[in-house]
């Protein structure tokens, strides 16, 4: 794939090729600001993403399998091909270590790729490719080399997909240092944090919330929201703190709605960035209400709500009222889909729980 691509000016034609490199990698794609976008989908906030910072800055790349042609299984990448040409949005054969491979590749070269990962339960013929080699790179080189590569894998459940297509991968990557790891729950948040991540000289995986995709809200595309690394309060409350990600931050708001019926008052934050992790703002909710609930798809047992619940109460300990609960998915694999609904973490999951934080009868 990389015969066919132009190289960046000045990349290959120093006698020591290295110096370009170097230099070229150093340097980020900029945030060109653009005008404002209205009623944008998750999947059509992607997509402008993708292509404002294709515009911005042509070393940017869009490849992965049918990204091109069909512009993606959900037409997250729809009309790149079209308008950018062949060179920069192409598709690859169905080999997942040879996506991520060549992406490490052409970052060395002073590219900035973003390959798709057609589904989350795709990415683990990848995984030695990102561990080993993407996340690893900046220590090898004493960090004289980033790898400023995003990779986008549609994620989660709650779509009553087929096996190995509602995956929760995200404590694979975080117990990975050198990765960065962003979970958009709304479509401004999807444009943004992609576009952050675009810009980022670290490698980021970007976890789309497939459940997400379709939901619709207006987009600013000319004032940035916060970066990577800074959680949202979406409810204030007082009585129980909810910390979760992607698409059950609608379902944490959901429940928040049902508890105030009960007069439990919930405040529901949106961590937004996995790694790094905004604890500041999680220790701030949890220091004004004194209970928390962590909630996420994947399963239980060493799920990313552990290390949250673990964190809390170390460093929180004495603004505790109650023990720290976790809302989750089971110790199973992922079940078909005419039984998602059970194995997902819904609002009653969530909600026992809170009434377990709240000492409730």
């Amino acid at each position: 794939m990389t015969q066919i691509i132009d190289r960046p000016a000045a990349q290959g034609d120093s006698p020591d090729p290295w110096d370009p490199i170097l230099a070229e990698a150093a340097s980020p794609a900029p945030l060109a600001p653009v005008a404002p976008a209205t009623g944008l989908t998750m999947v059509a906030a992607i997509n402008r993403a993708l292509h404002d910072a294709m515009a911005a800055d042509d070393r940017v790349l869009v490849f992965g399998e049918d990204v091109a042609t069909l512009g993606g299984v959900f037409r997250v990448t729809e009309g790149l091909s079209e308008t950018f040409g062949e060179d920069r949005c192409f598709d690859t054969p169905l080999a997942e270590s040879a996506i991520i491979g060549v992406a490490v590749g052409l970052a060395i070269r002073g590219f900035t790729p973003v390959p798709e990962i057609q589904f989350d339960g795709f990415s683990y013929p990848a995984f030695d490719q990102i561990v080993s080699h993407l996340a690893k790179y900046r220590m090898r080189t004493h960090g004289d080399i980033n790898l400023g590569v995003t990779v986008r894998i549609p994620s989660f459940g709650g779509i009553g997909a087929v096996e190995h297509h509602s995956e929760s991968t995200e404590s694979y990557w975080l117990h990975t240092a050198g990765l960065k790891v962003v979970v958009p729950s709304t479509p401004s948040d999807a444009y943004w944090l992609l576009r952050h991540s675009i810009s980022s000289p670290d490698p980021v995986i970007f976890l789309e919330p497939k459940r997400r995709y379709w939901a619709r809200e207006l987009v600013d595309t000319s004032s940035p929201a916060p970066p990577i690394g800074r959680a949202m309060v979406r409810r204030n409350g007082t009585d129980v703190t909810v910390i979760t990600y992607g698409g059950l931050v609608t379902t944490a708001l959901a429940a928040a709605d049902l508890a105030a019926e009960q007069g439990w008052s919930l405040e529901v934050v949106d961590l937004r960035s996995l790694n790094p992790l905004d604890f500041d703002t999680v220790a701030a909710s949890v220091q004004r209400t004194g209970r928390a609930v962590v909630m996420h798809e994947g399963p239980r047992t060493l799920g990313f709500g552990a290390e949250l619940a673990a964190r809390i109460s170390e460093e929180c300990f004495y603004d505790l009222e109650a023990p720290v609960l976790r809302a989750t998915g089971f110790d199973t694999p992922y079940p078909p889909a005419r039984l998602e609904k059970v194995w997902l973490p819904g609002v009653d999951r969530l909600l026992d729980c809170v009434e377990r934080a709240v000492g409730q009868p």
